[in-house]
């Protein structure tokens, strides 16, 4: 059956309806949920396997039959393990029902039916006895619950009602023992992620709103690839803090609590963010070990395992301190059943430590930016070189007698045209910065959206945007302010200048050094035939006639050029988008050695003709191939149904077929590689 689906389009602004199969949000959420990510990581399937080995023995060694309950099944996987590893019976828990439908298939492929019995249910409704999902509890308990910030999908509840109803008392778990670490440090990199910073523009220094800079921010966590923030962007303030365990073995608590690490500063600075990460013990001895830990923390760092499903924590303290070398502090992270956030005291003694005080609430954002903006926004907000270069772009554009109208989502550029001396800026933003510099005169809040301003509004000389919109997900999604453009034609004075003039869509193709593993297809996982998942993930990626591509930050994840870089598309903001559409055919040929997974797009801005912005590149390329990107976008990722092997003499390459509709705002493509 089909079904209309009202969807605003971040491309033009409109609220289309679109006639959808009905299961287009279950193939959607399969398609993203990357589990092949999670079954192409061998340290951590290897040191899972390890550790039922180990609890199966324990078991065994007491003369008790073995019952196994896994929690989160997904595949099966664990569940098979254990049974080769010589448990008698599993129970294996998947709520989602098209995984628990590939479980059970699984499960068949392998010859695992009669041990292993697949609920599609969440744990908390499974029923024990002889008319329930369980025969008996379980001695064993097996899970995969954990996030980035461990404790994020409901682990601590989850574990809770597992030991009052489904599993017996001393029973085993694995893992055994979670430990979350977490140390203080002074980053202007990370920190700019968190706070509007002051910005000098034409000598005048720019200050935050009050409302801005004294607000704790958000209390989510920022979860990243932290093996790719280089250790030269902080400075750690103090050591390494063990915070605090969780036996799984014992009754599990999903209660408030808050665990306090005192230690003396190793030296002095801005103590403003927390790095975090945990480890798994799969054992009671600890001799198994499945660590978060970044690559930078490893000997030999390039054998730091990879993965996308558990990352790195980022926190921001509330408020940024200066601390001292060798003074005594006392770091403290609270957490309730599903996030975790840290505060910061000084120590003056022992009874600081076991709260005497009242614990620090969680932080809470006042000033609604952090509400808004993204982390990575804020980011670009502070970022210097790029302020400068919109600055000398203003500088050259405007004029004595300019009316300025920027559109943007909570843009900088209506105060940067004001400093320099636009006779009139409208803006539609609320962001006070004019306000906390006391220059609101000759700024006028648009109490409307641009497009709907008519005929009896000023004539407009600089219409100005970064571009850049909060509903924005693909880099041409940002090609609204195009049709904003468009929209606001009939208020343009007949020589006004638009601000970028035009913008062009770039790619090349690339290798990656790890992403690939989240659309690779598994096959056989640590010996089992994995293959019907496989399928299922397959099938809801082609559930669309064309594939698409994907965001992704690709600052965190480190890939190779095997093409140059080409625009390949450009799109002219002096003119009004076109009735008909715009198409770009072509080929880049493989000039490197490598394994092509795809192709990678971004778009750049061109302000004037000779200041451009990048949303993607922001460097050369490395005769190796090794690239830089932009910290503040997403960029677009096609990736090939399979790899190529480019052997480098530019005898294959990557052709394209590019399409941007403007009824849709969208773009149709479609990338192959041929021999030539």
């Amino acid at each position: 059956m089909k079904t209309f689906c009202g969807r605003a389009n971040p491309t033009t602004g409109a609220l289309d309806w679109v006639e959808e199969s009905e299961e287009y949000d279950y193939h959607q959420e399969i398609a993203r949920s990357c589990y092949a990510d999670m079954l192409h990581d061998h340290d951590r399937n290897v040191k899972y396997y390890q550790g039922i080995r180990a609890a199966v023995a324990r078991v065994k060694a007491r003369g008790e039959k073995v019952i196994i309950l896994d929690i989160g099944t997904g595949t099966g996987l664990l569940s098979m393990m254990a049974v080769t590893a010589g448990a008698d019976f599993c129970y294996a828990v998947e709520v989602f029902k098209p995984m628990a439908e590939a479980a059970q298939c699984i499960v068949e492929k392998n010859g695992f039916s009669e041990k292993i019995k697949i609920i599609n249910k969440h744990s908390t409704d499974v029923t024990v006895g002889p008319d329930g999902d369980m025969q008996t509890k379980a001695n064993i308990l097996i899970t995969e619950l954990f996030d980035t910030e461990l404790i994020g999908e409901g682990a601590l509840p989850s574990y809770e009602h597992a030991h009052q109803n489904l599993v017996q008392d001393g029973c085993e778990a694995v893992p055994h023992r979670a430990t979350v670490y977490a140390q203080l440090v002074e980053s202007e990199l990370l920190w700019s992620w968190a706070q509007l910073q002051p910005v000098e523009v034409e000598g005048a220094r720019l200050v935050p709103p009050p409302a801005v800079s004294r607000c704790a921010g958000a209390h989510s966590v920022c979860d990243i690839q932290l093996s790719q923030v280089s250790p030269r962007s902080f400075t750690p303030l103090g050591p390494l803090c063990t915070m605090f365990s969780v036996d799984f073995s014992k009754p599990v608590s999903s209660a408030f609590q808050s665990h306090s690490s005192q230690f003396a500063a190793e030296s002095g600075g801005r103590a403003q963010v927390i790095l975090s990460w945990w480890d798994l013990d799969m054992d009671p001895s600890g001799s198994i070990v499945c660590t978060m830990a970044p690559s930078w923390t490893y000997p030999q760092p390039k054998r730091a395992p990879w993965r996308d499903h558990w990352m790195q924590s980022v926190y921001f303290l509330p408020v940024e301190t200066r601390v001292t070398e060798g003074q005594q502090l006392s770091l403290t992270v609270c957490h309730d059943d599903y996030s975790l956030w840290y505060s910061l005291q000084g120590w003056s003694g022992p009874t600081r430590g076991v709260h005497t005080d009242a614990p620090p609430s969680r932080p809470c954002c006042t000033c609604q930016a952090h509400l808004v903006w993204t982390r990575p926004r804020f980011g670009e907000l502070n970022d210097r070189r790029r302020t400068e270069s919109y600055v000398s772009a203003l500088r050259s554009v405007l004029r004595e007698d300019s009316v300025c109208l920027g559109v943007s989502d909570g843009s900088l550029l209506p105060v940067f045209a004001h400093v320099l001396g636009a006779k009139k800026v409208l803006r539609h933003s609320s962001l006070q910065v004019l306000e906390a510099n006391s220059m609101k005169g000759g700024v006028e809040l648009l109490e409307i959206r641009p497009e709907q301003l008519t005929s009896n509004d000023v004539g407009i000389s600089v219409l100005m945007g970064e571009p850049y919109f909060s509903t924005s997900l693909l880099p041409w999604h940002s090609l609204f302010f195009w049709y904003c453009r468009t929209t606001l034609a009939g208020l343009l004075r007949p020589n006004a200048t638009i601000l970028p003039c035009s913008a062009t869509l770039h790619m090349m193709a690339v290798e990656f050094q790890d992403l690939w593993r989240i659309r690779a297809p598994c096959g056989t996982c640590e010996g089992f035939d994995v293959t019907p998942m496989d399928e299922m993930v397959q099938q809801s990626l082609d559930f669309r006639e064309s594939r698409e591509a994907e965001p992704h930050p690709l600052w965190e994840y480190p890939c190779r050029a095997l093409t140059q870089s080409s625009a390949v598309m450009t799109f002219d903001f002096t003119q009004r988008v076109p009735q008909e559409s715009i198409s770009s055919q072509g080929s880049l040929p493989l000039i490197r050695t490598g394994r092509c997974h795809g192709v990678v797009l971004w778009m750049e801005y061109h302000l004037t003709d000779d200041i451009s912005v990048s949303a993607g590149l922001i460097g050369p390329i490395s005769e190796q191939g090794e690239c830089e990107w932009s910290r503040h976008r997403k960029q677009g990722v096609y990736f090939l149904r399979s790899p190529w092997e480019s052997s480098g003499d530019g005898r294959a390459a990557v052709s394209y077929s590019l399409t941007f509709e403007p009824s849709l705002g969208d773009i149709k493509m479609d990338f192959s590689v041929q021999s030539q």
